[in-house]
């Protein structure tokens, strides 16, 4: 085994399952059954080394410059990547060149700004099960942190929510002990899973390094209480984690927040899931959720910081009404928001700048960034002083100036930075004294050999002389073929090419030591001065953050009332009592998306005298479920701190909602449709309490009409009766409707609808009373079904209206009769059920014959005659 290759087996040992990108040069390589898996994920050329031995060795590779482009291909397709760097200069090494990995990227620990959604937060999540005395007992712990921005949270949950919570978190990456047989990785899950060994969750070892971490000797002063244990123990094992996978620093995690579910709304994740929260049903992208269509924040951080309000509102009200009082300030102040907005869209994510400052990977573009940043601050900072809300007095006294560092970031960096500092010339002429003579140096030098080029061109009389430079010889004239006779003898011939002769003299190697030791220690102190400031911007991380915070929710209030203004939605007025009153209520998507002015407002009353539990009937596609979804989210809207589309809107707390509504996304788990709607539907009546709100759509669809309909009375029996918290139930089992009568907080609503010409026309508009038809062929028709099928089912609907049943539990629908013509009699398409009677034979049969009077007897036969000759069969 060469030295290179007993380097590079070091390394894999040390990276486990992550394929290593192994730095050899200006390529990085990857050798055996790293190699392999790479070529047929990145499509490289699959090559070998020793091809000639018995035994050679497999190698792909790719020039340094795509590492961005391939780790992300690597990353999507669930690999973990080590990424080993040549960590000495070459030219100095002795022997072979010192590599070392310095970061393992896998899909929850990107910090690269070319790998990540600028719009959404990066989580790597753990999850630690600790059963207790019984089953009911049973806790997880579950700690999420964006390497990226430096969050860290923790917290401790039921078992059973813990699907729920990885939904409210929306990890990237879920970590899991490896010998934990009380818990089993969900593979249908979007988010990827790792392993991890038992020792990195220990409980005592873990809180150490916690506490190490973050400079303290207990977590008490963070909210961890002595029953926290699990969460303690997962972020303990998210920190080993993030230790293992970045060796260059994690300085930028300060603290870690202590979550109690009291605090905020309980979401599961079939509700975000149907109410398309923060991803839609359809393509399970942000695109067309509801964060997505309110966001019109200005920053990256802004648009993150907004999505985990909307994922989780808050539930205490002097919270949520710091947050509307400050979008109530902006919202009144058209300049004040404008000139913010304005001001905020000049500014860089420093969140995650600062992630890159921490862990070494920065470069003289981000440190520039926050400079331009703190630039802007002083104007920020005057435009909220002594403003009345108490939350924007807080934010504006987290907007450090940092004076210092503003000025020495600006007075160091050139206008225009590159990406990496070794790129150089990042420096600032006239900021350092030594520099700017080691660059005159140089230049200096480059000059003398620009002339030394025109006077040998002189001196020789060969006109297309010229010098040139490569790492192999340096600077060299190069003469053609058809002039290599002038070469006088003081030319060194160092390199024969196909059409020309390179020399060198002795004046031009003299000088071109002076250029080229010039460069370096020019390039060296540039480097030094590099290291200066990062160490520099470093020392402020604490403070940086403060303000990316503080700018970040600056950014989200601006934006809601930007939204509010423009879309004229309302300060909803909240209360701790269980009521929901809305006035002229739209669907915050629908009524953005669609053209303003076309989406038909709804009132929505739930009190105790206007009712808990509205049943909504109505025909398909005339707008029952909007209207449901709607009220969910214009409470989730309200308690997250935005204003909501209404006239006017009064919103009692909700600490839970509830929506069940479609089973598409659980098919794939093995589970038939009526399964999961009844196992949701558990759910809800099992954890439900009197201030939760509860969103029902077609509850017992997928099962007999019977057995459906009869759930559907007892769930709505056991809601009124049991729980008592505010409800809406949408269905088409109109039958229900009997329950306003023996219920007395059950009311009953319908969608308008306008029948004209065997036309029905929804009016979308939600008034009292039952529904007394569904229009459901209606609907078919306009979805294209054939005229036949329709007709048909008129015929069905007609009858089932006048004698449904024939018997206990048997329906008697009369068969179709054949509609081959005469001509064909000799050809018989047999229909389904057979023929039916005429309709005339059961008139005669519903005859009394012993009471009907000859002359009525014979106005009967002549009914009937004139109804054969003109319907001499069935249609």
């Amino acid at each position: 085994m060469t030295p290179m290759m007993k380097q590079y087996h070091e390394a894999k040992a040390a990276c486990g399952d992550a394929l290593l990108l192994f730095r050899m040069g200006d390529f990085y390589e990857l050798f055996l059954d790293d190699a392999k898996n790479a070529a047929r994920v990145l499509g490289l050329t699959l090559t070998s080394r020793d091809k000639d031995s018995d035994n050679p060795t497999a190698m792909a590779g790719f020039p340094y410059h795509q590492l961005d482009n391939y780790l992300c291909k690597l990353i999507q397709a669930g690999f973990r990547a080590a990424v080993c760097e040549q960590v000495e200069d070459p030219k100095q090494a002795k022997g072979l060149v010192k590599r070392e990995i310095t970061r393992v990227v896998s899909a929850g620990t990107l910090t690269d700004e070319g790998l990540l959604d600028p719009r959404e937060a990066n989580y790597v999540a753990a999850v630690l099960v600790q059963p207790g005395g019984k089953n009911e007992d049973a806790v997880a712990g579950i700690a999420w942190a964006e390497l990226s921005s430096g969050r860290f949270c923790a917290g401790t949950f039921p078992v059973a929510r813990i699907e729920d919570e990885l939904a409210r978190i929306g990890p990237a990456e879920v970590l899991y002990r490896d010998d934990d047989a009380s818990f089993s990785p969900d593979t249908t899950a979007p988010w990827s899973w790792t392993a991890r060994p038992t020792w990195s969750f220990a409980k005592d070892a873990g809180h150490e390094t916690l506490c190490k971490q973050f400079a303290v000797g207990s977590l008490e002063g963070f909210g961890f209480r002595d029953d926290d244990v699990a969460a303690v123990r997962a972020a303990a094992g998210v920190l080993s984690y993030l230790q293992e996978t970045q060796p260059g620093g994690l300085e930028h995690f300060r603290a870690i927040s202590a979550h109690h579910r009291s605090g905020v709304m309980e979401i599961d994740a079939s509700t975000r899931r149907s109410l398309e929260i923060t991803q839609t049903l359809r393509t399970a992208s942000r695109e067309g959720s509801l964060v997505d269509v309110i966001d019109m924040t200005c920053t990256a951080a802004g648009s993150r910081l907004l999505a985990d309000w909307i994922a989780a509102p808050l539930i205490e009200i002097p919270r949520i009404e710091a947050r509307h009082d400050v979008v109530t300030e902006f919202v009144n102040d058209n300049m004040l928001r404008h000139n913010l907005r304005t001001l905020l869209k000049k500014t860089f994510d420093v969140t995650r700048l600062l992630a890159r400052v921490a862990t070494g990977r920065t470069g003289p573009r981000d440190l520039q960034q926050i400079e331009r940043t703190l630039k802007g601050l002083p104007e920020i900072k005057q435009m909220l002083a002594e403003r009345a809300p108490k939350r924007l007095r807080h934010l504006e006294s987290h907007l450090h100036l940092c004076p210092e560092l503003a000025e020495r970031l600006h007075a160091a960096l050139a206008d225009e930075c590159p990406l990496n500092a070794s790129d150089g010339h990042f420096v600032r002429q006239g900021y350092d004294s030594d520099l700017d003579a080691l660059r005159e140096l140089a230049a200096g030098g480059k000059q003398w050999i620009l002339n030394y080029q025109q006077q040998q061109m002189e001196q020789t009389g060969i006109p297309n002389l010229k010098v040139g430079f490569n790492k192999v010889f340096g600077y060299y004239l190069e003469v053609t073929n058809a002039h290599k006779e002038k070469v006088p003898e003081g030319f060194i011939r160092k390199q024969t090419l196909k059409n020309c002769e390179r020399y060198i003299t002795a004046d031009l190697k003299e000088y071109e030591e002076k250029v080229l030791a010039a460069d370096d220690k020019a390039d060296q102190r540039e480097q030094e001065i590099f290291v200066q400031l990062r160490e520099l911007a470093r020392s402020y991380l604490k403070t940086l953050q403060e303000i990316a915070e503080a700018m970040a929710e600056l950014d989200v209030l601006c934006a809601l009332a930007e939204l509010a203004a423009q879309r004229s939605w309302v300060r909803p007025q909240m209360t701790d009592d269980s009521v929901l009153t809305i006035q002229a209520g739209r669907h915050p998507v629908l009524d953005i998306t669609m053209p303003q002015g076309e989406f038909v407002p709804n009132d929505c009353t739930h009190n105790p005298e206007a009712g808990m539990i509205l049943l909504i009937t109505g025909p398909n596609m005339s707008g029952k479920s909007t209207y449901i979804r709607q009220v969910a989210l214009i409470t989730i809207l309200a308690q997250a701190g935005a204003f909501v589309p209404a006239s006017e809107a009064v919103i009692g707390i909700a600490d839970r909602v509830f929506a069940r509504v479609g089973a598409s996304d659980e098919l794939n788990r093995g589970q038939s449709t009526f399964m999961v709607e009844m196992v949701e539907t558990a759910r809800i009546l099992n954890t439900a309490t009197p201030r939760s709100l509860v969103i029902l759509d077609e509850i017992g669809r997928g099962t007999s009409t019977y057995d459906g309909l009869s759930l559907a009375w007892a769930i709505t029996e056991h809601l009124h009766e049991q729980i008592g918290c505010r409800t809406m139930f949408a269905t088409h089992y109109h039958e229900l409707t009997q329950l306003e009568d023996s219920l007395p907080q059950v009311a009953n609503l319908s969608v308008a609808v306008k029948e004209w010409m065997d036309e029905v026309v929804f009016l979308h508009r939600i008034v009292p009373g039952g529904a007394d038809k569904s229009y459901g062929i209606h609907v078919a028709r306009l979805a294209g079904v054939p005229a036949a099928v329709n007709e048909r089912a008129k015929q069905v609907l007609a009858q089932l209206e006048s004698d449904p049943f024939s018997g206990p539990g048997l329906t008697r629908i009369d068969a179709a009769q054949s509609t081959v013509p005469a001509q064909a009699a000799g050809n018989y398409q047999l229909t389904l059920f057979g023929f039916s009677d005429h309709p005339v034979l059961s008139q005669i049969q519903e005859v009394d014959l012993d009471s009907i009077t000859p002359l009525d007897a014979v106005q009967f036969l002549l009914q009937a005659q004139k109804q054969l000759r003109e319907n001499p069969a069935v249609e």
